[in-house]
């Protein structure tokens, strides 16, 4: 997978997804701390002072590069944030990218986060030269599932795992490039219909997801 050492804003219809830069931590803490938000990510923190520390820490990786990389998205309308994404390469599969997503409840049920995936499936594949784009999410987040189908991931797999002594399902979502190409996967476009979660998720088809290692979401 290639770095890209000279990152530039993604342009959609109805975003701009830039560099998260430390002075976005007080507005992503705000709505990452939401618990119909947070309570499908892995973080064990949310509070602004320790995503300063992580967006700081990021600056010094490139997309493509080991570890996390987190975009802010911006309206472009408006400028204002409302959500972010985040790219990570899997660790010892060589062309694997993971990618998780968070909008603002304000403004889920709009497909933001279905364009913001869309925009970055292609931006890995184009730019990065992965082979395969990856998406974990919570067996139970149906919002966070339907982002992934509507972006045109498939499903791969369920699995069970553990943290001391919580048990957890998970599932895997996954496109690769020829087949991204064949299906017109890769090029962005805006999706407005929404759609209702189940009782445990937000009523909206966007959801945070920038998955761990261990394939739950944060």
């Amino acid at each position: 997978m290639r770095r890209d050492e000279s990152f530039e804003p993604i342009l959609t219809e109805r975003l701009r997804m830039r560099r998260s830069v430390p002075e976005d931590a007080e507005a992503i803490s705000a709505y990452r701390s939401v618990p119909d938000v947070g309570r499908y990510q892995g973080w064990d923190r949310t509070d602004a002072p320790f995503l300063r520390h992580e967006f700081e820490a990021m600056a010094v990786r490139d997309p493509g590069d080991r570890g996390w990389v987190q975009l802010t998205l911006e309206e472009r309308e408006t400028g204002e944030l409302i959500g972010d994404v985040g790219m990570s390469p899997a660790d010892g599969e060589p062309g694997v990218l993971k990618i998780g997503y968070t909008v603002s409840p304000t403004h889920q049920g709009k497909g933001i986060a279905t364009e913001a995936v869309r925009a970055l499936v292609t931006y890995a594949f184009e730019r990065l030269g992965a082979d395969v784009v990856r998406i974990y999410a919570d067996a139970d987040n149906t919002a966070s599932i339907r982002v992934a189908e509507k972006a045109g991931l498939t499903f791969i797999e369920r699995f069970e795992g553990h943290d001391e002594n919580e048990r957890w399902y998970a599932v895997r979502y996954e496109i690769r490039r020829d087949d991204a190409a064949a299906a017109g996967a890769t090029t962005p476009a805006s999706d407005d219909a929404a759609a209702t979660g189940g009782a445990n998720a937000p009523a909206s088809d966007d959801d945070l997801g920038s998955p761990t290692p261990s394939g739950r979401t944060t």
